[in-house]
Formats: C-alpha cells, sequence, structure tokens
C-alpha cells in the first residue's frame, strides 16, 4: 500500500511532479508516481484509480484539467489538484479544478504549487 498516488496528465508536467515527490520524499511518504492522461488515456486512468490501493490521490494537470475531477468521480478517497500553468496563465486549469459538482470534490492547491499538495496530503494523513 502507498499513502500517495501522484498522477501526471502529461509529461510536460514532471516538473511539478518532482516538487510534489521531494516534499513527500521529506515527510517518508510512501507514493506511486504516473503519468495518465484523462483526455487521452481515460481506460488506463480508471483502471489505476480503481486498483490502487492509495489513500489519496494527487492530481497535476494544465488547460482542461479533467484529471483531478475524473479521478474524485472514480473513487472515495482525497483528491488534490494541481494547475499548471500553460494557457491563460493557469487561470482555466484552475477554475476546472475547483468548479466541480456537488458530490465531487477536489481540494485545489495554487497554480505549479505542487509543493503545498503534497504538504496538504501529508496533514490529511497525520488526521
Amino acid at each position: 500500500m502507498v499513502d500517495v498516488a501522484v498522477i501526471c496528465g502529461s509529461h510536460s508536467d514532471s516538473d511539478i511532479a518532482d516538487s510534489v515527490l521531494m516534499v513527500l520524499d521529506e515527510y517518508g511518504i510512501s507514493y506511486d508516481n504516473q503519468v495518465l492522461s484523462a483526455h487521452r488515456d481515460p481506460d488506463a486512468l480508471e483502471a489505476y484509480v480503481t486498483s490502487s490501493d492509495a489513500r489519496i490521490f494527487i492530481c497535476i494537470a494544465g488547460l482542461a484539467a479533467a484529471l483531478p475531477g475524473v479521478v474524485a468521480a472514480r473513487t472515495k478517497k482525497p483528491v488534490i489538484g494541481v494547475p499548471v500553468s500553460g494557457k491563460l496563465g493557469g487561470l482555466d486549469a484552475l477554475l476546472s479544478i475547483v468548479q466541480m459538482p456537488s458530490g465531487v470534490p477536489v481540494a485545489c492547491v495554487g497554480v505549479d504549487n505542487g509543493k503545498n499538495a503534497a504538504h496538504l496530503a501529508a496533514r490529511i494523513l497525520g488526521l
């Protein structure tokens, strides 16, 4: 069992993922790191989420940023979204992540702020 599943929507998000993993390492929190797109490979994403034993998901996504919402729709575990700057300074991704429908909660940290996602995961695990 891992504590946190870190999922990037694209390989281009690897710098942000690295900042998440660095903080998780500092806390000694176990994790699994994957690149799975909600748009390009939804079946693989669903299979991963539904079979994962992770306690928390951190989803890193830009542009339409569907990844955190898709993950939250397929699990009852906490999901933390990290919007990635790209177009519109990351505002598009930020709004996509925070505007989830009722019953599909996603916590959201600041644009490109993977470190805070890891800190939030550590706090959730500490409850």
